[in-house]
């Protein structure tokens, strides 16, 4: 076995041998997650059933299954990107030391603890798994050759190979076919064009996305690319999507955050609207002309939707709105609102929630709400700028009753929680293009920074950082391109979703994180993009489902089996 392991090669692992061990290493960490599966649902059952106290009480447990069935599916994922390569004759030196590194690292923190967040750690014996069940899992012979693949001459090969190909759209190959690559390399020269060389001084001085990029994306067909044909659209699929997200946000998330907006009130409207709300809606928002706003969140609501208080009264034929929303995104210049409010007494839950499609008058900075019986003031933040945050307030709004969604009462959140495997898969690539973004800024200026008569991306330390971003990023891209094509093929997909979510925005943090660590004291100049994107970064593990709710929902999935 040629794995990078004599301390005197650089060579990378035998490829013939590569696939297998990733395929065998990825069957025996689902033994693995068999078995926590198992101890954990004891943990949290009572009476033969899933307890949501106990579930609570079990929290650290029961995330912890959560983020150990995403390592095991994204080691699956890198074993299946590696074969297909293979096949297509494709896997390169430094896709093999992706796949090596990445192997190996995640097996170890399998083994001996997987990093939640900065100081949170879950490990093997805290699931309750025994020493057993750990050297069953961990001494097959393919767990056994990868466990030793992360190792200082196999980075030091991949910093080499990264160095050599700096101009690479990717460190990579990302595994796609021509058509999704010439996709992304149209994103890429727009990116790099109309959003690269403006988007620090945007985010510096708060500024929306000029209208002309807006225009011009429209023109590239962003903002219609799933929406289908007969609605004006492009109608593909979530894969396409995912590849313009991940270049746009490598240009700044502002940008690559505006289709958002757009798919998940496309997915509203195609999923559960009238044909008259179709035909009003989704021509507009295909073309770019109609920008639209969630308007979701409340003051002290957070996750909890169930607890939404606004209300829509109806009289005749019309609805009054009467409520507070916060962390409501593009609202001023938005020209229409996805709104949740509530029909049903206060004591509904989520039954009573109701979705409301309807227009309002595009606003300014001066003016932002110019419309009776809604009112709103900016909400100052580090980051994730472009588009503005905005606390919304509506007394009395009135709204036509035939902007009700489906024309139906009460089904309010099972609409919007239809759109929710479209909306994670599409901050997962946000998430990639962020942490793309801070490889590519950590790499530049890794080479460019002279210490001690070198450049510091000679040291170690420095270049091995830069290795994992890289690896990192190629695990969370197969995991979300895995999502995206479940989607694609109509397969129920939230688990997917949730797992490519959870782990992209950690990716992304820690990429950014390190990045600015990289540059030293210029990082924490305002002057230097990195800082930007470190502000950007830290908004993903929070939005559309903090990490926390995120992996609640995946344990809950892992434990219904």
């Amino acid at each position: 076995m040629a794995l990078a392991e004599d301390t005197h090669s650089t060579t990378g692992p035998a490829l013939p041998d590569l696939t297998d061990l990733g395929a065998d290493a990825a069957e025996a960490m689902r033994s693995l997650l068999d078995k926590a599966r198992t101890t954990v649902c004891d943990m949290v059952s009572e009476d033969g059933k899933i307890s949501t106290h106990a579930l609570e009480r079990e929290q650290h447990a029961a995330h912890g299954l959560a983020w150990l069935a995403t390592y095991v599916e994204a080691l699956s994922q890198m074993a299946a990107y590696a074969r297909a390569l293979e096949e297509d004759e494709r896997l390169g030196e430094m896709e093999a030391l992706i796949v090596q590194i990445a192997c190996a690292e995640y097996l170890n923190q399998l083994k001996g603890g997987i990093p939640m967040s900065q100081g949170e750690m879950v490990r093997p014996a805290e699931l309750g798994l025994s020493a057993d069940d750990i050297a069953s899992c961990f001494s097959t012979p393919a767990v056994s050759a990868l466990l030793g693949g992360n190792n200082p001459q196999a980075r030091a090969a991949l910093a080499t190979a990264i160095t050599q190909a700096e101009a690479a759209a990717t460190f990579g190959d990302t595994g796609l076919d021509e058509t999704y690559e010439a996709m992304r390399e149209e994103m890429r020269r727009f990116s790099d064009t109309e959003v690269v060389p403006h988007a620090h001084e945007w985010h510096l001085a708060n500024e929306y996305v000029p209208m002309e990029v807006i225009k011009k994306m429209s023109e590239l067909g962003v903002f219609g690319l799933t929406i289908p044909e007969e609605h004006e659209g492009l109608g593909l699929g979530k894969e396409s999507m995912v590849v313009v997200s991940e270049e746009l946000s490598r240009g700044y998330i502002g940008v690559g955050s505006l289709g958002t907006r757009s798919e998940i009130a496309a997915e509203l409207i195609l999923g559960s609207g009238t044909d008259a709300q179709k035909k009003k809606w989704l021509p507009g928002l295909a073309s770019g002309e109609i920008i639209p706003t969630a308007v979701f969140t409340e003051p002290n609501t957070g996750s909890d939707m169930a607890s939404i208080k606004t209300r829509a009264v109806r009289e005749g034929d019309v609805y009054r709105i009467t409520g507070q929303k916060t962390w409501i995104t593009h609202a001023a210049r938005a020209d229409m609102m996805t709104l949740m409010a509530r029909t049903g007494p206060a004591d509904s839950g989520y039954k009573g929630l109701s979705m409301f499609l309807t227009a309002k008058p595009r606003g300014t900075d001066e003016n932002p709400f110019p419309a009776d019986n809604i009112t709103g003031g900016e909400i100052e933040v580090l980051g994730y700028r472009g588009m503005k945050e905005y606390d919304v307030s509506f007394d009395g709004f009135e709204v036509p009753a035939d902007a009700l969604l489906g024309g139906e009462e009460g089904q309010g959140f099972k609409q919007l929680m239809a759109t929710f495997e479209g909306a994670r898969i599409q901050t997962a690539a946000r998430s990639i293009g962020v942490a793309q973004n801070a490889l590519e800024l950590a790499l530049r200026y890794a080479q460019e920074r002279q210490q001690f008569g070198k450049a510091i991306i000679s040291f170690p330390r420095v270049s091995d950082k830069i290795v994992m971003m890289a690896v990192e990023i190629m695990i969370a891209r197969q995991l979300t391109y895995f999502a995206a094509r479940e989607k694609d093929a109509g397969h129920r997909c939230d688990l997917e979703a949730g797992m490519a979510k959870l782990l992209a925005a950690r990716v992304a943090w820690a990429a950014a994180d390190n990045a600015l660590q990289i540059h030293g004291g210029n990082g924490f100049a305002l002057e230097y993009p990195v800082s930007r994107v470190l502000c950007d970064a830290r908004i993903l593990s929070i939005f559309e489902g903090a990490a926390e709710i995120q992996a609640n929902v995946i344990a809950r999935r892992v434990l219904e089996g």
